[in-house]
């Protein structure tokens, strides 16, 4: 049986499973695979769309039910966070931070992008939020359509080009306020479906072939990056695949653990135990 597989086009995502996806893992079964935004893969997984699926962090508390968090494969690291971007020559006051009456777009409702995001606006936040796909937001923002968009990964290498300007940053936002990696995306395996110990094994192995060798998916992971310079891509893979994705570890969980917490005590995400965000093989 072939085993369902999601993950986004973006390049940490295409250079980690690689191997997984054209049957060079050993022992692992032949894979079926998809590509899809986060916030598209983030519903899906709710409906037990697929085997193993890659999904925001922020969005666990509603899939821990049905899905093993792995341990491996993810995206977790410092550095590495949201930007806020508004055009250049926006006004808003004394506290250019302050975002209050501003519509803002975001690339998904739960995503960990956005759940950072009301955490750190809480007490005063935008008058409007828009779920915009990610490649619109930067062209809304310089446009005008949007005082304010929340981006990720590659934006933060092009968002220049757009003349927009980094309002905040919420991975330095969250790391100076826990000292604890960001965590962004995670890899689940469905219970049932897939052993999670073995699952984990086969990311782990994908993980290491892809650093033992990088110049073996680069035709893969280019075919995929939507058209980005080849500059832009390996500096997305550099900042995004990382020490985590091996392992998340004990930092890595501390920072899982965190984000959750923080999100319930605020009422943003239903409360969800450490043990159940922790205990993948449970």
């Amino acid at each position: 049986m072939a085993l369902s597989l999601a993950i986004s086009p973006c390049p940490n995502d295409t250079f980690v499973f690689h191997a997984l996806v054209h049957g060079r893992v050993p022992g692992a079964p032949p894979v079926e695979v998809t590509y899809a935004d986060v916030d598209v893969t983030n519903t899906a997984a709710e409906r037990g769309a697929f085997d193993l699926v890659k999904v925001s962090f922020a969005a666990l508390p509603w899939l821990l039910d049905d899905y093993h968090l792995l341990p491996c494969g993810g995206a977790l690291g410092r550095g590495c966070g949201p930007l806020v971007l508004t055009r250049g020559d926006r006004t808003g006051g004394p506290d250019r931070t302050d975002l209050t009456g501003a519509t803002v777009a975001v690339p998904g409702d739960r995503t960990t992008a956005y759940l950072l995001f009301r955490l750190w606006s809480a007490g005063r936040p935008p008058a409007r939020i828009e779920v915009v796909p990610f490649h619109e937001i930067m062209p809304g923002v310089a446009a005008g359509r949007y005082d304010a968009g929340l981006v990720i990964h590659e934006a933060r290498f092009t968002y220049h080009r757009h003349g927009l300007t980094a309002l905040v940053d919420l991975g330095e936002w969250w790391e100076a306020d826990t000292g604890l990696p960001i965590p962004l995306g995670a890899i689940l395996a469905r219970k049932g479906a897939v052993d999670p110990e073995a699952a984990a094994g086969w990311v782990r192995e994908s993980v290491r072939q892809a650093w033992a060798d990088p110049a073996a998916s680069r035709e893969y992971v280019l075919a995929h990056a939507q058209e980005m310079e080849l500059d832009v891509v390996d500096r997305h893979i550099g900042l995004y695949v990382n020490e985590f994705t091996a392992d998340l570890g004990e930092a890595g969980f501390a920072a899982v653990t965190a984000l959750l917490d923080r999100a319930a005590d605020a009422g943003l995400v239903p409360q969800t135990s450490s043990s159940r965000a922790t205990a993948w093989t449970s």
